[in-house]
């Protein structure tokens, strides 16, 4: 069978999809993807991620974390609610994790503290991490270093080949957004041309940052396709490459049930 197109990373659990949805993940399959990640930013969202993948079997899977916006107060009991849901059959890693100094809606001490524990608890369930790093990749790595080798992502990787260097070193893969698709981003689509091919992954962070051609929109799993397109024409080889590649590499990073 075609390989289809992974989106490693889309928020079909947030608010901005309430009202359409199942139409949304419809395209999203009649435009040729065929699974996709749904990542929790809290508690809430953990949970609603869970539901979504068990309406969608072998095609949609949970991850389940507190982004570090919502790390305020994260706890004990956070952690064990977090814990509690990671061990539903539908969820494939912890995640959407790391740390934020560019916005900073939560105090550094509570994003560092959120980030190492739900760290560790990934380690315990032998589950990976997908990382929100922001201009805060020091302090990531100060976090990831003493593990020596890391199963995760760098999700919506927008650093330099240094940055990805330190990613790829630890084990872990990157995966380019829509941001590889804008014109000014010379320094990330060198990376995206250069990173190693069986270390790179899709997705479209849906619904914040949509590709060229799409941008002042809701972004949704179906432009991920614009995504590999993009990733396809740097690398100079096919989008049937490119899609067979990061299929594989999703299917490898999160133990997804191989396509039949």
């Amino acid at each position: 069978m075609v390989p289809t197109l992974t989106d490693t990373h889309a928020h079909v659990n947030v608010h901005q999809f309430v009202a359409d949805r199942s139409a949304v993940i419809q395209r999203a399959f009649d435009g040729g993807v065929g699974r996709c990640i749904c990542p929790g930013i809290d508690v809430a969202t953990s949970e609603v991620a869970i539901e979504i993948a068990a309406q969608y079997p072998y095609q949609i899977f949970a991850a389940t974390g507190v982004h570090p916006h919502h790390t305020t107060g994260f706890d004990g009991t956070t952690l064990a609610m977090i814990r509690a849901l990671a061990l539903d059959p539908g969820v494939v890693a912890i995640g959407e994790i790391g740390i934020d100094f560019y916005r900073n809606l939560a105090t550094e001490a509570d994003q560092r503290h959120a980030f190492a524990a739900q760290v560790a608890l990934a380690r315990e369930l032998a589950k990976p991490i997908i990382v929100h790093n922001r201009e805060a990749h020091h302090a990531i790595m100060d976090e990831l270093r003493p593990y020596g080798q890391v199963q995760g992502v760098w999700h919506c990787f927008i650093g330099d080949r240094a940055m990805a260097e330190d990613g790829l070193s630890l084990g872990m893969y990157l995966s380019f957004a829509g941001p590889v698709t804008y014109p000014a981003n010379k320094t990330l689509m060198e990376v995206a041309a250069w990173a190693p091919l069986d270390r790179i992954l899709v997705e479209t962070d849906s619904p914040y940052l949509p590709p060229e051609g799409k941008r002042r929109t809701r972004n949704e799993p179906a432009n991920v396709a614009m995504v590999a397109a993009k990733i396809a024409e740097l690398r100079g080889i096919t989008l049937e490459e490119i899609i067979a590649a990061t299929s594989a590499n999703a299917t490898a990073l999160f133990n997804l049930p191989y396509e039949s």
